[in-house]
């Protein structure tokens, strides 16, 4: 088959141990998912339903342990903001999928980052838009290697972090969640049939914060490694 421009590549995502990929079908994101994080951006962390906002396949930026990625400073924005998520990542397609066979249509799991221009997100929920500007731009998803979910051990109680220059700025555990992996996978599937290659970043802890050029940020999801990018 031709096309009449080029082809979009298929971004992958290194899978620990091997010299294979987990291709990126769709990225999901769910918004204020821990209620100290919440409460930090002006909301109360009742535990309405979550929502969700998505980020375009290729602001999705793999980065190996070892490696400093180096992303650059947004246009248009002078408040640009870090938030250390879990990454589930589907490997089973299904809709309306209960929450008891949630974690089955899981195939594994990664350290992410949501980058956001936290000046154009907060324009935009004042004027009641989208916040497409403020979320989904290019490099905004940086990702560690994917950890297959048959490898991973107590991730309910696993500890996530992330350091600025070497300072802790958020530092929180996965049963924080209001919403839990299995709640959020079942949840999402009502809405949006989910396919083999979408990843879900799963929501940030409180301590978010702005970086500039030149700062190394360094986040980690205990059993999941540590990634480090830096602003340029």
């Amino acid at each position: 088959m031709s096309y009449v421009v080029k082809a979009p590549e298929v971004v992958g995502v290194p899978v620990v141990g091997t010299t294979e990929q987990f291709p990126v079908r769709r990225v999901y994101c769910v918004g204020r998912n821990y209620a100290a994080h919440a409460r930090e951006m002006g909301f109360d962390p009742d535990r309405e339903p979550p929502f969700f906002f998505c980020k375009p396949t290729d602001s999705v930026k793999p980065v190996a342990y070892g490696d400093t990625l180096e992303v650059p400073y947004p246009s248009e924005t002078e408040n640009y903001h870090y938030e250390i998520e879990l990454v589930a990542a589907i490997g089973k397609a299904g809709s309306n999928i209960s929450e008891a066979d949630a974690l089955s249509h899981v195939w594994g799991y990664a350290v992410g980052l949501d980058m956001t221009r936290r000046d154009l997100q907060m324009k935009m929920r004042e004027m009641g838009r989208p916040w497409e500007i403020g979320k989904a731009f290019d490099d905004s998803a940086p990702i560690g290697p994917m950890h297959p979910a048959g490898t991973v051990n107590n991730l309910e109680q696993a500890e996530i972090a992330l350091r600025v220059n070497g300072e802790f700025k958020q530092k929180s555990t996965i049963d924080k969640l209001i919403w839990n992996v299995a709640e959020t996978v079942s949840y999402l599937s009502r809405y949006f049939r989910l396919e083999e290659g979408d990843l879900i970043y799963t929501g940030t802890p409180e301590g978010v914060g702005p970086v500039v050029k030149g700062d190394l940020m360094e986040g980690s999801v205990e059993g999941l490694g540590t990634i480090a990018v830096k602003v340029v």
